[in-house]
């Protein structure tokens, strides 16, 4: 039986562009997308469209990471950075605003800025299939694509008014080709001192590039120039299910073994949450 398009992914069509031959007017069609020339797309019975085509990436956070997750911000701990996230974003939007979340993981900070937009539609893209069906669910006028940032966007010029990159991997190209003049890109990341206790204690968690700054003013510079700066740093108390939630969520979840955490003492019951948060404006 075909599944029914769902009506957040509805609300996004005229975004979206054939992955394959670049036109425009993705369709519906018995299940499926489909463009004018015929290529065709799935829509996953949970709710996103698969349109990934060729070989799959696979650097996507598995079944395990996106539930570690989805139970980590369920606590609230990275409210404050949603909340900046949000902020940011809503500042300059209009109330119409159409939001790409790109590596949207679950959805919890794409969901944020529409809680804040009352009238704004979002599109999540995330490679992992896990996190693409809570994607799907975190807000009602959320959709979610599949989709590897690393790639040319299956969107439209100039469609969005807000992407946002939280924690994610970045295409400044892309950015800047699907942003509209007016647009912000709102990108969130760590600095040095974010979870240092947890990083202390377990040294095979993947380390902070001392030079992650500079290297993100390289690849920003020629597209995007910085219109606001926000630092969010504040202690956070975690319970052990907590701290095993939040290095299991992360890329360190795949070089670290059972032994790593086995000792309750291995992992703190407070750490530091440390980010930076900047909207950029396009040249």
């Amino acid at each position: 039986m075909p599944v029914s398009l769902p009506p957040a992914l509805e609300l996004s069509l005229d975004l979206l562009c054939c992955p394959t031959c670049h036109t425009r007017h993705l369709h519906p069609d018995r299940g499926a997308l489909r463009c004018p020339v015929g290529h065709t797309f799935d829509i996953a019975r949970h709710g996103y469209a698969g349109l990934l085509t060729g070989t799959r990436a696979t650097s996507g956070d598995d079944a395990a990471m996106v539930q570690a997750r989805s139970r980590f911000l369920s606590t609230g701990t990275y409210a404050p950075i949603r909340k900046v996230g949000a902020h940011l974003a809503a500042d300059t939007a209009p109330e119409q605003a159409t939001v790409v979340d790109v590596g949207c993981g679950t959805g919890y900070y794409l969901a944020g800025v529409l809680d804040r937009l009352a009238g704004a539609r979002g599109l999540g893209l995330d490679t992992s299939v896990s996190a693409l069906r809570s994607a799907a669910r975190a807000h009602d006028r959320a959709a979610a694509v599949a989709w590897d940032v690393f790639r040319p966007f299956p969107l439209a010029d100039g469609v969005a008014d807000v992407m946002l990159d939280m924690f994610a991997p970045r295409n400044p190209a892309e950015f800047h080709r699907v942003l509209r003049p007016t647009g912000r890109l709102i990108v969130v990341r760590p600095t040095r001192r974010h979870l240092a206790e947890l990083r202390d204690r377990l040294p095979a968690m993947v380390t902070i590039d001392p030079a992650k700054e500079q290297r993100l003013h390289r690849a920003l510079d020629p597209f995007f120039e910085a219109a606001v700066t926000e630092q969010v740093e504040y202690p956070a108390t975690l319970s052990r299910q907590d701290a095993l939630d939040l290095v299991a969520m992360t890329p360190s979840a795949r070089h670290m073994s059972r032994a790593d955490l086995s000792d309750d003492g291995s992992l703190p019951d407070q750490v530091t949450v440390s980010v930076l948060a900047t909207a950029y404006q396009p040249r």
